[in-house]
C-alpha cells in the first residue's frame, strides 16, 4: 500500500486563490507556475503550454506538449482541504479505488522526485500544493442536453465506491475532512451561508422551514460503517466525461471526505435540482446503485431525500462567493429562485424527486 510519505510534497504558508482573478478560460498560467510544474514533472519548456480551465475551490490548467492535451494541473485553494498531507490522502485514496473492476478513473502522474504532490513557489514565496493527472478526451456529461442515459452507471459506480470505502483501512496519516451538517449549512460552513443569498424574507422562511425538515431526518441517522465512511462527495456530470466510445470517466477528487455515504445522491443532482429532468437522474440514480447494492429502505430513501435538500442549500451558499463562470451560462442565476421551488417540493412531499415523472417525457 503507498504510504502518505510516498506522495507527499512539503507544506508552506497560505494564499488566496485571487492569484488567478485576472485570468480567464483559455489564459496562459503564471509564469512562476509554468515553470515550476515544468520542473516538478520534467517536462521540456519550448515543448509546453499551460492553460486556464477555470477556478472554482482549486486553479485547474491543463497541460499542452506539441500542442496535444496530455494533463491537467491542479492548484490547490490554501487551506481548503488543510494542506499538502490531505492531498497526498485524496491521492492515496483515488489510487486505491482503481482496484474496482469496471470503473475509470483519472490517473495520477508522478514528478519526477516520484511524488505525487509538489510544492511550487511563486515570486512572493509561497507554496502551492499542485497535482497533475493524465488529461481525459471526450466531453463533461454536464454539456450534454440529457445527462440521464449515464446516471445509472452513475450511481452503480457510487455503490462500488463505497463498498471499497467500508473495507479500506487507510494508512496512518490518512487526512480528509467532514461533510457533517455544520460543514455544509452550520453557522461557519465549509463554503459560504446560504442565508447570503438573494432571497426575501417570504423566500428565506421557506427554504429554512425545508431545511430544518430535512435536518431533522439526517441528524436522527446514527454514524456507523454502514452508513458514514469515505466518498467522492461532487459526483456530478461536470466531474464525469463521457469518451466519443461512450466510456466514462470520473475526475475531481478534491472534495472527497467523510460523510454519509447517501450524501453521493445529493451531490449528484448539485445545482439541477429545480430542472424538469431532475427526477429522471435522481431515478436513474437509484436504480443504478440498488443494481449493486440492493434496495433502498424507506428510512433510506427520507435519508437520502433530506441530504438532497440540505445540498441544494448548501450550494446555494456556494454561489454568494464563487465565480459564475464556474458553472454553465445561467446556472449561477438559477440557484436562488431554483432553491425556493426545491424548498417548497420538499415540504410538499419529500420524495417528491424520487416520484416525479420527468417532464421531458411530455407527463406529470
Amino acid at each position: 500500500m503507498l504510504q502518505i510519505s510516498t506522495i507527499l510534497g512539503s507544506d508552506d504558508k497560505p494564499a488566496s486563490l485571487d492569484a488567478f482573478s485576472g485570468l480567464t478560460k483559455g489564459s496562459s498560467a503564471p509564469f512562476w507556475l509554468f515553470q515550476g510544474v515544468c520542473a516538478a514533472w520534467g517536462i521540456e519548456k519550448s515543448r509546453a503550454e499551460i492553460q486556464l480551465i477555470t477556478v472554482s475551490e482549486n486553479a485547474t490548467f491543463v497541460l499542452k506538449l506539441d500542442g496535444k492535451e496530455e494533463g491537467v494541473v491542479r492548484v490547490s485553494q490554501p487551506g481548503y482541504v488543510g494542506g499538502p498531507q490531505a492531498v497526498a490522502s485524496e491521492i492515496l485514496w483515488l489510487n486505491a479505488l482503481h482496484d474496482i473492476d469496471g470503473v475509470r478513473l483519472i490517473n495520477p502522474v508522478p514528478t519526477v522526485r516520484g511524488t505525487f504532490v509538489t510544492t511550487i513557489h511563486d515570486t512572493s514565496g509561497i507554496g502551492w500544493t499542485v497535482v497533475s493527472t493524465k488529461f481525459v478526451s471526450g466531453e463533461v456529461l454536464e454539456d450534454l442536453d440529457n445527462p440521464a442515459p449515464y446516471y445509472e452507471t452513475i450511481g452503480s459506480w457510487a455503490a462500488l465506491f463505497h463498498e471499497q470505502s467500508r473495507h479500506w483501512e487507510p494508512p496512518y496519516g490518512f487526512q480528509r475532512f467532514n461533510w457533517d451538517l455544520s460543514n455544509m449549512v452550520g453557522p461557519s460552513p465549509r463554503w459560504d451561508r446560504w442565508e447570503s443569498a438573494n432571497l426575501n424574507d417570504d423566500e428565506r422562511a421557506i427554504c429554512e422551514k425545508a431545511l430544518w425538515k430535512a435536518m431533522d431526518v439526517v441528524m436522527k441517522v446514527p454514524r456507523t460503517n454502514e452508513t458514514w465512511g469515505l466518498i467522492h462527495a461532487d459526483l456530478r456530470p461536470s466531474n464525469v466525461i463521457r469518451a466519443e466510445d461512450g466510456e466514462l470517466t470520473i475526475i475531481d477528487f478534491d472534495d472527497a471526505g467523510y460523510s454519509w455515504y447517501l450524501y453521493d445522491y445529493a451531490s449528484s443532482l448539485s445545482f439541477i435540482e429545480h430542472e424538469s429532468y431532475a427526477p429522471e437522474l435522481a431515478q436513474a440514480w437509484v436504480r443504478g446503485y440498488e443494481r449493486q447494492a440492493g434496495r433502498f429502505s424507506a428510512d433510506e430513501l427520507e435519508t437520502m431525500s433530506a441530504l438532497s435538500m440540505i445540498r441544494r442549500l448548501q450550494m446555494l451558499g456556494w454561489t454568494t462567493n464563487h465565480r459564475e463562470d464556474a458553472l454553465p451560462d445561467g446556472l449561477a442565476a438559477a440557484q436562488a429562485p431554483g432553491s425556493v421551488e426545491c424548498a417548497r417540493r420538499y415540504l410538499e412531499d419529500s420524495l417528491w424527486l424520487l416520484k416525479q415523472t420527468n417532464s421531458r417525457n411530455g407527463s406529470e
